[in-house]
């Protein structure tokens, strides 16, 4: 009989050992990247989980002959010494003993990985994810987009939030409208999420304060360079608020931290991309009423749509909140309550505007929260008056029978963020398998 103790015995060392290991021999795993051939001598590159490492292969110290055998893209095993970089102060390399060979591929490689830029269209980009993802750049913006969603996780959990895990397959979409998946469920049609929204609600009556970081899907016809049909959402909502300026200061605050832990734990990803991180003090805020006189007025545009922003007016308020305030984020609120799902709060004094909000940053609309309406006879109202069929949402509207407290929360797209936190002029830079109009592979 075998037995499985669950003991985790490391084989091999990692390159932040290296420092700690100076003169020693030891054994490190990874790709071949890059071979350069000098005279007398190779430097071989292998690319780690995180890193690349140098490593020298020298007929003066290693045990065999660098021959055909050898070559890039095949996974080993490497041993060696551990050297200080004369030419690089902090930083370590191998001097190659032995090379042992784990894994070597069926075929050259379609593109070029090997480079600092990988130096193809979006299309093949997209198309040949499986390898491209393997460039050390490419490989980086997932590793910034760990961190963000990590640090969203770890600052709302220090919050007293719970995270949940809701269902993907709902009976209706939560913002209503025609832009929901449909499918065949056992003959009965339903939808795929547009929006954990219900059930962060139906949660609050639970946990208080709840979150989830997870996929949502919009069957938009967009084929643009801001949108997604599938995307990941980043989700918190919280009871016993005062008011929806308790939404925004928590999500300033977990921008703040986000960033400080991109800042002191991906610096490595940070310098790969040359990423410039936003500095974060206060956020100004605007009513959306004023942003469109301040945009029409200050910037000469013409006003065509007096409900929501043109995408051209999202970087005139960036510009302006950068430019007044230092700041590359600005909120607007109040939206007109005929472009807001039913269950926004409205303002008490302006009835045809909501207690919601927007957060733009870089340009573009990263999130959209607000206060929910809460109580349950104003609920079923405001439904009625959108001609909604109140019946069918009887599990939605348990929780608000049976008592909710004042409560209100935001999504904000995991994707947009790193796109103009990286500076990609498209979306699909910063999802990992992107899902648009075209493209349901890789």
């Amino acid at each position: 009989m075998e037995y499985i103790s669950g003991i985790i015995e490391k084989k091999h060392i990692d390159y932040t050992d290296f420092a700690n290991n100076v003169d020693k021999v030891v054994s490190i795993h990874g790709i071949i990247h890059r071979v350069r051939e000098m005279t007398g001598f190779n430097f071989v590159i292998l690319r780690t989980k995180r890193e690349e490492v140098q490593c020298i292969y020298s007929p003066d110290f290693s045990n065999f002959e660098w021959d055909e055998n050898y070559f890039e893209q095949q996974a080993v095993v490497v041993t060696g010494k551990v050297v200080a970089d004369e030419t690089r102060e902090g930083r370590y390399e191998l001097q190659i003993h032995d090379v042992e060979v784990v894994s070597s591929p069926a075929e050259e490689m379609p593109i070029t990985i090997n480079k600092k830029q990988l130096n193809v269209e979006m299309d093949t980009n997209l198309t040949l994810r499986p390898i491209s993802l393997r460039n050390p750049k490419e490989r980086a913006i997932f590793k910034i987009q760990e961190g963000i969603a990590r640090g969203f996780k770890e600052f709302l959990l220090k919050e007293n939030f719970t995270e949940i895990r809701t269902p993907k397959i709902v009976f209706a979409g939560a913002e209503g409208g025609a832009n929901v998946f449909k499918l065949d469920y056992f003959g009965k049609e339903v939808c795929l999420t547009q929006s954990p929204q219900f059930y962060k609600q139906t949660m609050v009556g639970v946990f208080e304060r709840v979150f989830e970081v997870g996929p949502v899907f919009r069957a938009e016809h967009h084929n643009t360079s801001r949108h997604l049909n599938e995307y990941i959402s980043m989700d918190f909502e919280m009871g016993f608020i005062d008011s929806f300026h308790d939404i925004m200061n928590m999500e300033t605050a977990a921008l703040k931290y986000i960033m400080n832990m991109l800042e002191t734990e991906y610096a490595i990803e940070i310098e790969i991309l040359k990423a410039k991180l936003p500095k974060i003090d206060t956020i100004p805020v605007i009513k959306f009423s004023d942003a469109k006189e301040l945009i029409q007025t200050k910037y000469k545009k013409v006003i065509t749509d007096f409900m929501d922003f043109e995408p051209e007016e999202e970087q005139l308020l960036c510009k302006y909140a950068e430019k007044e305030f230092g700041s590359e984020f600005i909120f607007v609120t109040h939206y007109p309550s005929a472009k807001r799902p039913f269950y926004a709060m409205d303002d008490a004094n302006e009835p045809d505007t909501t207690l919601s909000f927007d957060l733009l940053f870089r340009g573009v609309e990263i999130t959209t929260g607000g206060q929910r309406v809460h109580d349950y006879a104003a609920q079923v109202k405001k439904m009625e008056e959108r001609g909604m069929n109140v019946e069918e949402f009887d599990s939605y509207l348990m929780a608000h029978k049976y008592g909710l407290p004042p409560h209100g929360g935001l999504g904000l797209g995991l994707e947009r963020l790193v796109t103009k936190l990286l500076g990609f002029p498209n979306i699909r830079s910063g999802s990992l398998f992107p899902r648009d109009l075209t493209r349901v592979t890789p």
